[in-house]
C-alpha cells in the first residue's frame, strides 16, 4: 500500500500492487481468523462469502441491480465469469474485520442484529475508498457517470444490501466472542492508511473525508473500547 502511489496509475506495477494489497489482506483475515475460529470454518466461511458476492456481481452486470449497470476490464487477472478472482477475495478480507470492528464498538449493545447490520454499514464505508481508486484505475467501468466521483449512489446501496448477507454468513459459520483485536487493528489500519492515502498521495482530500467519515469513527470507538477492557 506505501508503494502503491508512486507507481504510474493505470500501469502495470500498480496492477502487480492490486493483487498484492488484495492477496495480503484476505490471508491476514483468513490466518487471523483460523486462529480463532479453526481452518475449517475460514474455508467454508471464505467459500460462502466468495460464492454470495460473485452471484451479486453477476446478477449486476446482467441486469444493473443491485450495484448499477457496470463492467469489469481485463486489466485485472485471472477472472470466472468476467469477475476477477482478487473481487471475491476483497469482499471475505475486509467482511470479517469489519464484523469484528462493529462488535466490540457496539459494546454491550452487541447482538446478531446490530452486528449484520452494523457490519454491513462498516463494510460498505470501505468502498467509499475502494471504488473511487479502482474505478480510476481502469479496473471496471460504470455505464453511467454517478454523482460521487463518477460511482453511482445505487453501487452503495448494493454494497450495503450485500454485506447484509456476508454478515449473515459470518454470524453462522465464524459466530462472534470477544472481539478478535488484531482484526479489528487491520480494519483501523486500513481506515488510517487510505484517509492518508487520498489526502496526501492521490490527492483527493474529497474522497480522503467522506472515506475517512465513513471508516475512522467505528475503527476508533472499537479500540478505545477494546483498550477500555484490558486496563
Amino acid at each position: 500500500m506505501l508503494a502503491m502511489p508512486f507507481a504510474r496509475r493505470g500501469g502495470v506495477g500498480r496492477r502487480l500492487l492490486s493483487s498484492v494489497v488484495v492477496s495480503g489482506l484476505f490471508s491476514s483475515t483468513s490466518t487471523a481468523a483460523a486462529r480463532r475460529w479453526s481452518a475449517p470454518r475460514v474455508v467454508a466461511a471464505a467459500g460462502t462469502t466468495a460464492a454470495l458476492t460473485s452471484a451479486v456481481e453477476r446478477l449486476s452486470i446482467a441486469t444493473g441491480w443491485p450495484f448499477g449497470r457496470y463492467h469489469y476490464t481485463n486489466s485485472l487477472q485471472p477472472q470466472i465469469a468476467g469477475i476477477p478472482t482478487l473481487v471475491p477475495m476483497a469482499w471475505f478480507a475486509m467482511a470479517v474485520p469489519a464484523r469484528e470492528t462493529v462488535h466490540a464498538a457496539l459494546g454491550r449493545r452487541s447482538n446478531r442484529v446490530s452486528r449484520v447490520v452494523a457490519g454491513a454499514a462498516a463494510l460498505t464505508a470501505w468502498d467509499l475508498f475502494l471504488d473511487p481508486q479502482m474505478t480510476g484505475e481502469g479496473y471496471w467501468q460504470w455505464a453511467r457517470r454517478g454523482a460521487y466521483r463518477g460511482i453511482p449512489i445505487s453501487n452503495y446501496v448494493g454494497w450495503f444490501v450485500t454485506g447484509l448477507g456476508a454478515m449473515a454468513v459470518l454470524e453462522v459459520l465464524l459466530p462472534p466472542g470477544e472481539p478478535a483485536a488484531d482484526l479489528v487493528a487491520q480494519y483501523g489500519v486500513m481506515a488510517a492508511m487510505e484517509t492518508v492515502g487520498f489526502a496526501a498521495f492521490f490527492g483527493d482530500r474529497v474522497v480522503a473525508a467522506i472515506g475517512g467519515v465513513g471508516m475512522l469513527p467505528v475503527a476508533g470507538l472499537a479500540v478505545a473500547r477494546l483498550v477500555g477492557q484490558r486496563t
